[in-house]
């Protein structure tokens, strides 16, 4: 049986603030923006890099374990959301649906952000990249957080338990593929 999971009271506060101040051009943007996280295109994109590395010596440690860890990143959130039943803040609103707020995934999938667990395990992989390359992944990691939490689709606390799901997985993948070791 499911456990249920609710959200905190700063939860509700941040997402009743979206609902009240949001409006389209801020849902659109933001749900163009969002799919910088789909597991889908993240998977095709580490799939070719991995493809690309096969090539590049240097490069094939990194690759084979953002392939692994984005697979991972990929199934980890179906299974939990098979064990956390919490219900999306998108189905708790109606101010703001009226200004633009999309209904998203299934009701009670909010617990943990799938995308944020994409986003976590990849900021990880990038402390290893230097340091013009590495900040540029956590902000645009950090703007693809954000918009989770505009469009509803998540809890503040989804986000930030997705986001620390991630890294710990990441980083107990290095285990296995070696990566980082110096």
């Amino acid at each position: 049986m499911p456990v249920t999971i609710r959200p905190t009271s700063a939860d509700v506060k941040i997402a009743r603030a979206v609902a009240r101040h949001t409006d389209w051009r801020i849902e659109r943007a933001s749900g163009l923006l969002t799919w910088g996280a789909d597991e889908h295109i993240l998977c095709g994109a580490a799939a070719l890099w991995w493809i690309y590395a096969r090539g590049q010596p240097r490069q094939q440690r990194a690759a084979d374990h953002v392939l692994l860890t984005t697979v991972a990143a990929t199934i980890l959130p179906h299974l939990l959301k098979d064990i956390f039943n919490q219900r999306r803040p998108d189905r708790l609103t109606v101010l703001g649906h009226l200004h633009g707020i999309p209904i998203s995934g299934k009701p009670l999938d909010a617990f943990p952000s799938g995308h944020a667990i994409h986003v976590g395990a990849i900021a990880s992989a990038a402390s290893e990249l230097p340091r013009r390359q590495r900040l540029a992944v956590w902000g645009l990691g950090g703007g693809l957080l954000l918009t989770r939490i505009v469009l509803l689709a998540h809890w503040t606390s989804d986000v930030a338990c997705g986001l620390a799901i991630g890294v710990l997985l990441e980083r107990s993948l290095r285990r296995f593929t070696g990566f980082a070791k110096r």
